[in-house]
């Protein structure tokens, strides 16, 4: 388990942001645009959160403890006062500490979590490689690049985002340590809701 600790911006949102997964978002209150646009003048990162309790707009909200680092990859301002950005999940971590900033914006001391080693997907859960390969290749539900079907890591996290499942689901998703148990548990949902195949 590292100690490696760092302070970041938080985002707190409605959504889960996976590690190497994208995620659009529109920010238009000035603590974000300020926020976002440090980060583009820095090449910094921020936090995303899922929202424990509150509101994404107006008072700060109070977040999960665990959440993504984010990376700003796209933005564009085609609207006056909204900007557009895509980011890029990176490292996942664990908030020690939070404060409110003058502004609104949350900010948090964080310890950065072990990711596993890249392992391949089991045998046991190959049969649901197939589907996230035909989601792959439909023109309106590209996943993000590079493709990893066999790193079990990555392909747990694009079916964590797929899914449609509630946000907290997700979220316990995203903190499990153990790739293995995360596919484990999306081939059950899977199977459950008859896109799989049934077991023997």
């Amino acid at each position: 388990m590292t100690h490696e600790t760092a302070h970041l911006p938080l985002f707190p949102l409605g959504t889960v942001l996976f590690p190497d997964g994208l995620l659009p978002l529109r920010v238009f209150e000035a603590r974000y645009m300020d926020m976002t646009a440090r980060c583009l003048r820095e090449h910094s990162s921020f936090g995303v959160c899922l929202i424990a309790a509150g509101q994404e707009v107006g008072e700060a909200a109070l977040p999960h403890p665990v959440g993504t680092e984010a990376v700003i990859e796209q933005w564009d301002m085609g609207e006056p006062g909204v900007l557009s950005i895509v980011v890029r999940g990176r490292r996942r971590f664990r908030i020690e500490d939070h404060a409110v900033e003058r502004d609104g914006l949350l900010t948090a001391t964080v310890r950065w979590l072990d990711e596993p080693q890249s392992a391949a997907v089991p045998a046991a859960q190959a049969d649901i490689l197939p589907l996230l390969g035909a989601i792959a290749g439909e023109a309106g539900n590209p996943l993000p690049e590079p493709h990893r079907f066999g790193d079990a890591a990555w392909v747990g996290a694009r079916y964590a985002e797929l899914l449609p499942i509630p946000q907290r689901a997700r979220q316990a998703l995203l903190e499990l340590d153990d790739v293995v148990s995360r596919l484990e548990i999306i081939q059950q949902y899977l199977r459950q809701h008859g896109l799989l195949g049934r077991k023997g």
